[in-house]
């Protein structure tokens, strides 16, 4: 989960704040929304898929800011706001499990997935917070192109995430 917000905001700074709330916002309701279908047992899906699609929704996006990094054109920060919806509801699936481990078999199940869902929030702006003060002092401090700090960090995270993956094949 760290990883891909490493992999989300990694291109982005401060001066795009408003941009970055709407990164974790629309993270957050991807994977609540995920998470309540789950949770309310509308929708359920292979927790050996999902661990395997968890760490390729991180693999594609660090990925992404790489071949981005090249380009003279840049639209990182858009198509991560998109990464952030779309990918956000695989990870709500493989929140699932434990929140429903949390919740037991409770009936009333709204306000625990909200709680749920506002702690996961500030949880990650948080992180991402966090990311973009290294980011700021890395880039600031050593004079390191945004560029190149991008694809170093999109590197790790891309052979991290192939790692999960290799590990959680699942056919």
């Amino acid at each position: 989960h760290i990883l891909f917000l490493i992999a989300l905001s990694i291109v982005f700074n401060f001066t795009q704040w408003r941009k970055i709330i709407w990164l974790v916002t629309l993270f957050t309701i991807g994977h609540t929304l995920t998470l309540a279908l789950s949770a309310y047992e509308i929708l359920t899906i292979n927790i050996d898929l999902i661990e395997f699609l968890i760490p390729l929704t991180i693999f594609i996006t660090a990925l992404f800011n790489i071949f981005n990094s090249f380009k003279k054109k840049k639209n990182s920060g858009n198509l991560n706001l998109k990464f952030a919806l779309c990918f956000g509801l695989i990870h709500g699936l493989g929140f699932s499990n434990y929140f429903r481990m949390m919740i037991g078999q409770e009936d009333k199940k709204l306000y625990p997935l909200l709680e749920f869902a506002l702690g996961i929030e500030l949880a990650q702006i948080i992180i991402v917070t966090a990311i973009l003060i290294l980011s700021y002092f890395i880039v600031k401090q050593i004079n390191l192109k945004k560029e190149y700090w991008v694809i170093i960090i999109s590197l790790l995270v891309l052979l991290i995430s192939f790692k999960m993956m290799s590990e959680r094949i699942f056919w």
